[in-house]
């Protein structure tokens, strides 16, 4: 299971955006699907077409996810909302921390029951006020983990049985088992990566069970086994990597969002493409995307 990757990470869309974050594949599309948190911005990537478009979102928004019934579920900083993108609206559905106001939402997943789970972190990036949470059906925010400043995350196993979420700042990966009532237990540490390697940030599932882990300032993306042993490392010519998603029709083609925000003007000369959406392919397949059923 090593060595999967077979090209060269090269950026498809030179957005240099900010933070590009939250790629997702959504097959009754044929697109990718990603935000822009500090521009406030929802992108759409055709990969058949010189037509990408883009949205305006009324805040800082960590994801969007794709509704079963139609539709979207956007984590903005003010909370979940539906988002139609036909005419660009957004209908409020839940504020999980109204007592938390420098708080916003960060990152997000569907499992194969069709709840939403996303993330809660501090935007100041400091204090420990950030958590995970499912969706439950009567679009109550149920919190699963213990409180870090950035969380990252969450992503499934294959099976759906063990959830991955990371503490961004701690460096460390952490799995769990989703026991029948749709809570985490049995939190162990996956993972550990020091600061000077880069920051772990957004999770990703393969077909094999492996995890594939954005280093924010690690100019990389790894691929770890389900027994945690790294088992890949990806460069790319730009040092922020938020986060990969598979697509394509055979879930080989994979996207990668980056960021520039933490780049001074000389930094950005070197790195032109930061903030750019990457592709590259591998050759073990991402896990099909689930729609959201639960909770909206």
């Amino acid at each position: 299971m090593t060595n999967v990757a077979t090209s060269e990470p090269v950026s498809v869309w030179q957005l240099g955006g900010p933070l590009l974050e939250g790629p997702v594949w959504v097959a009754r599309d044929a697109a990718l699907w990603f935000v822009d948190i500090k521009s406030h911005k929802i992108h759409r990537f055709d990969p058949q077409s010189d037509s990408p478009r883009s949205w305006d979102a009324p805040g800082q928004i960590g994801f969007v996810l794709p509704i079963e019934a139609g539709g979207f579920v956007a984590g903005l900083q003010s909370g979940l909302a539906k988002f139609d993108e036909r005419d660009g609206s957004f209908l409020p559905i839940v504020a999980p921390e109204p007592d938390l106001p420098g708080n916003r939402l960060n990152d997000a997943t569907v499992d194969p029951q069709g709840r939403l789970w996303f993330g809660s972190m501090d935007d100041a990036e400091a204090d420990a006020t950030g958590t995970i949470y499912r969706l439950g059906a009567d679009s109550v925010c149920v919190p699963t983990s213990p409180r870090v400043s950035i969380t990252n995350g969450p992503a499934l196993s294959p099976d759906g049985r063990t959830l991955y979420h990371v503490d961004t700042l701690g460096g460390i990966v952490y799995a769990c088992d989703v026991d029948e009532a749709g809570m985490l237990v049995n939190r162990r540490e996956f993972a550990r990566i020091p600061n000077e390697d880069g920051y772990p940030d957004g999770p990703a599932v393969d077909a094999e069970g492996c995890v594939w882990i954005g280093l924010y300032k690690g100019w990389s993306v790894r691929r770890y086994s389900p027994a945690g042993e790294l088992l890949e490392t990806v460069r790319f010519p730009v040092s922020a990597i938020t986060k990969i998603a598979f697509g394509g029709p055979d879930l080989k083609t994979v996207f990668a969002t980056t960021a520039n925000k933490h780049c001074s003007v000389i930094e950005l000369e070197s790195e032109p493409h930061a903030g750019d959406l990457f592709r590259f392919t591998v050759d073990v397949p991402g896990l099909p995307g689930t729609l959201i059923r639960e909770g909206v």
